[in-house]
């Protein structure tokens, strides 16, 4: 049985880029979770301390997030943080469709992300030669 082909790693890290949209849209899903707020309380049933603590404790939990983007876990926990936003249309729907919109975000830079580091495997990224054995 043949051993795989291993190759040096990209001459740049790849992954920069793809943190730093990650974290670019964390920050932007909490500017627009910041603006259910209105919405909830002059559209919806109004804002009461379940609901405020629930949505507060997700803009929280977002920007911590941001912050944990070069982790190995993140996407993991970015794809989480979406089912609990979905789970928020218990208290208006509107919080649930920023839940599924952003989920489809997150579900395209999963397969980015997953596509790089094929690429990465097979030795098709700029830089990257084969490793003699």
């Amino acid at each position: 049985m043949t051993e795989p082909a291993r190759f040096t790693p990209p001459a740049t890290d790849p992954w920069k880029g793809l943190r730093g949209v990650m974290a670019g849209t964390l920050i932007l899903e909490v500017i627009v979770l910041g603006l259910t707020f209105p919405i909830v309380a002059k559209i919806g049933p109004g804002i009461t301390w379940l609901s405020g603590c629930y949505l507060g404790l997700l803009v929280l939990a977002h920007i911590v997030a941001a912050g944990m983007q070069g982790r190995p876990y993140a996407i993991k926990l970015d794809l989480i943080l979406q089912l609990f936003v979905i789970a928020g249309g218990f208290f208006h729907w509107s919080i649930a469709v920023i839940g599924v919109i952003f989920g489809c975000v997150w579900v395209y830079i999963a397969y980015i992300k997953n596509d790089v580091q094929k690429r990465i495997d097979r030795g098709m990224l700029a830089g990257q030669e084969p490793i003699e054995s």
